[in-house]
């Protein structure tokens, strides 16, 4: 799978939005599985405000961390959610600062709000969406072909072997505040349509190669 990442022309990498959860990791040990190459990365503010003080007093732990996504973009809810804005412009000013290479982005409220509503009545009761549903969302009206990996809600797979909740750690959402068995039945669905693809055993480098 790692490969198909890497050599895919449009590559999402999301931060995971669990508010105790770190930047995901994209060192060799992941390369495999999750590739090296990103162009749009998510960033929750509560990462900004918990991991990075809110870029108080660690700004260059912050930029150095940045690196390793190279030029992409950071995406943000600056203007969604009041605790949104100081973490999101605090990013955006530190990026600016030092010259990084990264390109701050910030979501359109409304849009936001319109997929939020859209999944609701479609069967969907959280507190809030995930970030990866979010992001489905969008490649789902930019992309010709969307292909998703990871949106696996159940601490097993399909072979009954534990997983971990994330690549990198095992560290659980809130309860009650997302909704991932529900939105993983709302995927499952638009996989089975042919709207997406879902892939949930190991990935054969020879079956998912992109296309243009």
């Amino acid at each position: 799978m790692g490969s198909f990442y890497t050599h895919s022309p449009l590559t999402i990498q999301l931060i995971l939005s669990s508010p105790r959860c770190n930047l995901p990791p994209l060192s060799s040990e992941y390369t495999k599985d999750v590739g090296s190459k990103s162009h749009l990365v998510t960033a929750n503010p509560s990462i900004i405000r918990q991991r990075f003080q809110n870029l108080l007093w660690s700004r260059k732990t912050f930029v150095d961390h940045m690196k390793v996504y190279n030029h992409s973009y950071i995406y943000m809810p600056a203007f969604s959610m009041k605790t949104g804005t100081e973490p999101s412009l605090r990013v955006y000013y530190t990026l600016s600062d030092v010259g990084a290479n990264q390109t701050v982005l910030f979501a359109n409220p409304n849009f936001l709000r319109s997929i939020g509503k859209f999944w609701k009545s479609r069967g969907i009761h959280a507190k809030r969406l995930s970030t990866g549903l979010f992001l489905v969302s969008a490649a789902l009206g930019l992309c010709e072909e969307v292909a998703i990996y990871g949106f696996w809600p159940f601490s097993v797979n399909m072979h009954e072997q534990p997983i971990s909740h994330h690549y990198y750690d095992n560290v659980l959402p809130f309860s009650g505040f997302h909704a991932m068995p529900e939105e993983f039945l709302q995927l499952w669905y638009l996989h089975k349509i042919g709207a997406l693809r879902m892939q949930l055993d190991p990935c054969e480098d020879n079956s998912l190669q992109p296309t243009s």
